[in-house]
């Protein structure tokens, strides 16, 4: 497992304490949930549970003729977490305030996260092979191994 997997499945388990965190502060502050209903949403869907599909998806799938692909892995990482802090923090600022200001943050955040998804969606296509691709790989490495 490559350092950015782990980090993807590790943050994705803090994603998933801040998520619950939301969730449980609206029973006690219901007069946020107007502010921070889209962040907990974000927060659950796109930090916990995208953030672990793309670092289980890096880790698990095939990666045909020993594929490396650490620097995606990295993009992925960094956009993710870039736009999703960002939005985080400032749509319920700029829900509460109407800040135009602000809500440049928000589509930046946005632009961010759709990044994130190209990139995740370029990685996993040079993944995705049938298994008679992956046989013809292997026979073609024996021919090269039987030759040595």
């Amino acid at each position: 497992m490559s350092r950015y997997e782990a980090l993807l499945i590790r943050v994705s388990l803090l994603y998933l304490i801040l998520t619950a965190s939301f969730g449980f502060s609206f029973y006690l502050f219901p007069k946020l949930i107007p502010y921070f209903r889209t962040s907990h949403i974000h927060a659950g869907v796109l930090g916990f549970f995208l953030s672990m599909v793309m670092g289980v998806a890096y880790w698990m799938m095939p990666r045909p003729k020993q594929l490396k692909q650490e620097r995606l892995e990295a993009i992925s990482f960094y956009l993710l977490n870039s736009g999703l802090v960002l939005r985080l923090i400032f749509e319920p600022w700029w829900i509460y305030t109407r800040d135009p200001m602000l809500k440049n943050f928000v589509i930046l955040s946005a632009f961010l996260l759709l990044a994130t998804v190209v990139v995740f969606a370029i990685a996993m296509n040079a993944r995705v092979v049938t298994a008679k691709k992956i046989l013809a790989i292997r026979a073609a490495k024996k021919i090269k191994s039987n030759h040595k």
